[in-house]
């Protein structure tokens, strides 16, 4: 357990600059005024995790560093690319994903296109009912509106219960210009930063048959791993996002 005087001393600076007094983070929390002041103060010794999870959440501050004054160490983020060819390279992949899912009641979201979205009913079993399917048409209209979804689902579900997240999102490349398939090249590498601490997994389809090579080969840049019969693999070319989203020109395999 890290000392209580350190917890103590990085729950009233983080407190501090909300411009908070104990009452208020008191009540913006549900931990009483008391415990506050104990924690602050090094007279609690042992902090259950579920009340600094609860200070964290309402100072807006991440878990670990109020109890390790560091950022998250590793990510949580599974983001995978599926190179498939045809649907029903697409369905053996993502179908068992999406039911293995179901059996461990995390919360499942598909994005992909309309057709794809009655094939996935047809051939999932029950699993169907606990997948949220959303036409990708609609929502990927741009990478931010994109983020915003990813980010609400993540929020409702975890705050909802969920233990996990899973993902399927088929990112849109037909009938974008250069510089749509550019931003949104980087939409992928950037989800790797800006989800990396989020207890999710995701499963990011491209159509070996109707990709050009310059897609596909940009798939190896923005995804840690990909897909193949075998399973996950680690991914050669990976990119580091930090440097390919600045200048994706310069990013290199890493």
């Amino acid at each position: 357990m890290p000392e209580a005087t350190e917890i103590g001393s990085r729950l009233r600076a983080a407190r501090e600059r909300r411009g908070w007094s104990r009452e208020a983070l008191a009540f913006h929390s549900g931990i009483s005024w008391s415990a506050v002041a104990q924690i602050e103060s090094g007279r609690r010794r042992n902090v259950r995790p579920n009340t600094l999870s609860a200070l964290s959440d309402a100072l807006g501050v991440s878990l670990d560093y109020l109890a390790r004054g560091r950022a998250p160490r590793a990510p949580m983020l599974e983001h995978r690319a599926l190179i498939y060819d045809g649907n029903e390279g697409l369905l053996d992949v993502a179908g068992p994903f999406l039911e293995e899912g179901s059996e461990r009641g995390e919360a499942m979201l598909a994005v992909i296109s309309r057709p794809k979205i009655a094939l996935f009913r047809k051939r999932l079993g029950p699993a169907v009912k606990s997948v949220k399917f959303v036409e990708s048409a609609r929502v990927l209209t741009t990478p931010s509106a994109a983020l915003e979804l990813f980010r609400e689902f993540r929020d409702a579900s975890l705050d909802g219960g969920a233990p996990w997240v899973r993902v399927v999102g088929e990112p849109i490349w037909e009938g974008r210009s250069d510089s749509e398939a550019d931003q949104w090249t980087r939409f992928e590498s950037l989800f790797n930063l800006v989800f990396a601490a989020s207890p999710m997994s995701v499963i990011c389809p491209y159509d070996a048959g109707s990709l050009d090579a310059e897609i596909i080969d940009a798939a190896h840049l923005t995804h840690p791993e990909t897909l193949e019969a075998a399973g996950a693999v680690s991914s050669p070319d990976y990119a580091d996002p930090r440097a390919f989203v600045l200048d994706p020109r310069e990013a290199g395999p890493s």
